[in-house]
This record gives structure tokens, C-alpha cells and sequence, in this order.
């Protein structure tokens, strides 16, 4: 059984392949092409790949590409330290809000692709897959800046879904971040995540309770908590093994898994919540039985 798995995970491991990676392109060609030719947008506002694509830890099944379209002159979304307000800082109310933002890429998108080809979304703008480019989520967003009191911060993003609230991601440390721990764990890490990400896949193609709650990128989150020593086997089945034991294991109880992050290292994967945490014991739980070691 181990050997037919080895078999599986090395090929797992790998990247998508050129054909993949060149219809990602075309896909992100097209929404820079679609900016610069909308003027109210074009020249103030950068595209750049997040997610998994940029990441590396894309496998075929996710193989649509997430770009942020950020507009770039200083309009920010600010976090002030306790006690602070932007008068303390000097900051004034932009006049140019976020929902127009939104608005400008849905109209710059619907221009050059035309509108049976993007659909707005809660959250993003689906630009439709085609015979030479797969799907992308175009996601406007703002800078968001977490302010120190010395007047340092932090840069990450903030965008508005159409339903309420707010979300700030922090992308750039997210990609330091797992640079890091590739490169620490001898360029291990990326593949566990692509093996990890394919097998959470297979379970969800077969039905299987235990996948359903999770996404790709508590795959990765929670994958990036494990020590680096868990990485260090002769085989991706020994290395896959170790890893999920090890989840397994530290899934237990809140108190063992309840400082775990986001790749990010600046947001809680779990924060307290023990019904996200019980779903990822019976994900971890029920992998562990689909490749033979429980």
C-alpha cells in the first residue's frame, strides 16, 4: 500500500505542468490588458497574483488564478494603535471610496472582455475560463495599513464584499513567509501542501464528510504549522505520515493548536474556535485512514 501511494505523492508533489501554467498566463495577461485600457483605472492600479498560483502550492484541480487589482495612490484602509485616531496621525477622509473602486474594474473588465465573459461576485469579479485561459477571480482591493505607534506599519490588503463587512489579507508576508519554511525544510514543504491539497481533493470528489468544511488554503495554513523536522524523510510517504500524525496529535485540544497562524504569521487560524478545529482533527483524522496509517 505504501509503495502505490509513494508512487502517487511524488507525482502530486509537482507543479502543474507548462500547458497549465501557460493558460494561467494568458488569463492574467488579460486582466492587465483590461486595466490599462480602462481609464479610470488604468495607470493607478496594479494587478498582481495571490493565492495559491503565486504561492506555488496550485495543483491542476485548482488551477484558476486569484489576482488583487490594488489602486495605488495613498487611499488606505488604517488600524490605529489603542488610544490613537487619524487626527493623531494627520490623516484626511478620501473622497474616492472603495465601492466606486469596485465599481471602476467591474466596468474597466466588462469593457475589454465583455460582459458574458465576467460575472460579479460577492467578493470578486469571475473572469470566465476560455480554450486558452482558465478562470480568474479578480478581487479589488485597497491597501490596509495596521499602524504602529512609532508611525511604522504594517502593509497588507483590505477589500469590502457587497454582502458587509471587511477582509485584510496580508499576501506579501504570506509569500515571505512560505518561502521561508520551503527553503528551510529543503523545498519540502510546497510539495507536502500539493500532496496534502490533492488527497483533501480526492476525499471531496469521493464524498467523503470530513473534506467538505475545508478550503485549499486551510490546507496550506494548517500545513505551515508543523515543525520542519516533520519534513526530513527519504520518502513523501514517510514525510506525509509524519505530518499528519504529528496534526493528528496536536488537534487534540485547543491548548496544543490554539497559537497555530495563518501562513501570514499576522492572523489566527483558529482563533478559539473549536468547531474549526474539530473539523480539521476529522479531516487529518479520516486522511490518515485514506492512505493506511490510523
Amino acid at each position: 500500500m505504501s509503495a502505490a501511494w509513494e508512487e502517487r505523492f511524488s507525482a502530486w508533489a509537482q507543479p502543474p505542468c507548462t500547458t497549465e501554467t501557460q493558460k494561467i498566463e494568458h488569463a492574467i495577461t488579460a486582466i492587465d490588458k483590461a486595466l490599462a485600457a480602462w481609464p479610470k483605472v488604468a495607470g493607478v492600479t496594479r494587478a498582481f497574483v495571490q493565492g495559491s498560483y503565486r504561492n506555488r502550492v496550485n495543483v491542476r484541480q485548482n488551477s484558476d488564478v486569484d489576482i488583487a487589482a490594488l489602486y495605488t495612490p495613498s487611499i488606505f484602509f488604517p488600524k490605529y494603535p489603542a488610544g490613537l485616531s487619524r487626527q493623531d496621525f494627520n490623516h484626511i477622509t478620501a473622497t474616492y471610496t472603495y465601492a466606486e473602486f469596485k465599481n471602476d474594474i467591474g466596468d474597466a473588465l466588462y469593457n475589454y472582455l465583455g460582459r458574458n465573459n465576467v460575472t460579479r461576485g460577492d467578493k470578486a469579479f469571475d473572469v470566465h475560463e476560455n480554450s486558452y485561459r482558465v478562470d480568474a477571480d479578480v478581487v479589488p482591493v485597497l491597501e490596509h495599513r495596521w499602524y504602529r505607534a512609532d508611525r511604522t506599519y504594517l502593509s497588507g490588503t483590505q477589500f469590502h464584499p457587497d454582502s458587509g463587512g471587511e477582509v485584510i489579507n496580508w499576501p506579501d508576508q504570506h509569500h515571505a513567509n512560505g518561502n521561508t519554511k520551503n527553503d528551510e525544510t529543503g523545498r519540502a514543504y510546497r510539495g507536502m501542501v500539493r500532496i496534502i491539497k490533492k488527497l483533501w481533493y480526492l476525499m471531496d470528489g469521493n464524498n467523503v464528510p470530513a473534506a467538505k468544511p475545508l478550503k485549499g488554503f486551510n490546507i496550506e495554513c494548517v500545513v505551515w504549522n508543523v515543525p520542519n523536522y516533520c519534513f526530513a524523510h527519504a520518502t513523501w510517504f514517510d514525510a506525509v505520515s509524519t505530518v499528519l500524525n504529528y496534526l493528528s496529535i496536536d488537534l487534540c485540544s485547543m491548548q496544543s493548536c490554539g497559537e497555530w497562524t495563518e501562513v501570514s504569521g499576522l492572523k489566527m487560524l483558529l482563533d478559539g474556535d473549536d468547531t474549526k478545529r474539530l473539523q480539521f482533527k476529522a479531516f487529518v483524522d479520516r486522511a490518515r485512514t485514506e492512505i493506511g496509517i490510523s
